[in-house]
């Protein structure tokens, strides 16, 4: 296995933990993304693809009637993208980059279904080939997702080993990806992985921050006291994150399933190549993780969560099942808007989270859930 070098490191976390065979295609992937994000054609044909296909900008929507007395909520809208949730950003974007490095098959990995449906929608797009591993448990409760896969033209490969959620279906995509790495492009969902993924994913998700911001200011006036967001490996959060880093004054709030809490029960260790913030025992091996949302049964995350705990910028908490349900409900009924679950846990919190004014990421809707939400 290859340590890590310098590059790709936040703080403790991070780098590369990779079979020796898999360097060539990650350094291929560095140059490749270097050269694409310093090259205009690339970046206007993205930026135009987000607004055209994926139906960028997103609003920002004030929850008048769910925030309590007192506060203020404002939701934004990634729930309104094509496909429904945040993920069609960073897919688009790999795309693109698969694309230009002569990759004419992906690979991808998926638990609550909305990366695999994002993958499979940008293939159609552009003429490639596309397989999805997906945790047979997911499927079964996700299945309207691994319809919309089929429809879409890709090919969704049955995970049946080990918990059958996210981790397992992770761990194929990268045997996958091993296997057949001089054809295939492996279109990583999250932001963890070996670097660069989670520099990628968070640039690309990073949209999400940049608009939030000028909106909120041209919306309210003032920045947010807090932005919250659910975290599985942490995309969403770590895309609106970026845009408020920067603003000491304002709280970074993540939140993560009760029993997924890799950041606030975790420890130090390496999983799927790179180090971070993990379920693990105390010989390292990887402990099983739960929630009713899928897209949060993950027991890792992106490393530069994991160093912005350490270093106090942000702070993460839980949210239960019960929570997530009842904010999912809650939502529903009083502004007529159906989260999917894995936001559901960030409104949640914000409900109980001491400040005034808050800023939730809404990542994805809730159809999909809805056969979770009412056996509940």
């Amino acid at each position: 296995m290859n340590a890590p070098a310098s590059p790709g490191l936040y703080g403790d976390y991070g780098g590369r933990y990779v079979p020796e065979t898999l360097i060539p295609a990650l350094d291929e992937l560095s140059r490749g993304w270097d050269e694409a994000s310093a090259d205009a054609t690339f970046r206007a044909e993205l930026d135009e693809l987000l607004e055209r296909f994926a139906g960028r900008p997103t609003p920002l929507y004030e929850a008048a009637r769910f925030a309590p007395a007192g506060k203020r909520i404002l939701l934004k809208r990634e729930d309104l993208l094509h496909t429904g949730a945040h993920k069609i950003n960073n897919a688009v974007g790999q795309a693109l980059l698969a694309v230009r490095l002569g990759k004419r098959r992906i690979v991808a990995e998926t638990g609550a279904g909305q990366h695999g449906v994002a993958a499979a929608t940008v293939c159609a797009r552009f003429g490639l080939e596309c397989v999805v591993h997906m945790g047979s448990e997911d499927m079964r409760r996700q299945h309207p997702n691994v319809e919309r896969m089929g429809l879409l033209g890709a090919e969704v490969r049955p995970v049946e080993f080990g918990t059958r959620t996210l981790k397992e279906a992770t761990s194929e995509a990268i045997r996958d990806w091993i296997t057949n790495v001089d054809t295939t492009y492996y279109l990583i969902g999250s932001c963890v992985g070996p670097h660069p993924y989670p520099a990628i994913v968070r640039e690309l998700q990073a949209v999400i921050g940049r608009e939030a911001r000028a909106q909120v200011l041209e919306q309210i006036g003032q920045l947010p006291d807090a932005v919250v967001a659910c975290v599985g490996g942490g995309s969403n959060a770590i895309g609106l994150f970026a845009g408020f880093i920067a603003d000491k004054d304002v709280r970074l709030v993540g939140v993560e399933a009760e029993g997924a809490a890799s950041l606030s029960a975790g420890r130090s260790s390496v999983l799927h190549g790179s180090r971070s913030s993990v379920l693990a025992d105390e010989d390292g091996q990887v402990l099983d993780a739960h929630s009713i949302s899928a897209g949060l049964d993950y027991p890792g995350v992106g490393p530069e969560h994991a160093h912005l705990r350490d270093s106090g910028r942000a702070e993460y908490m839980t949210a239960s099942d019960a929570e997530a349900v009842a904010a999912f409900h809650q939502l529903a009924s009083l502004e007529g808007i159906l989260p999917a679950l894995e936001p559901a846990h960030a409104l949640a919190r914000a409900l109980d989270l001491d400040a005034e004014t808050i800023l939730v990421g809404l990542s994805g809707r809730g159809d999909k859930d809805l056969a979770e939400v009412l056996s509940h």
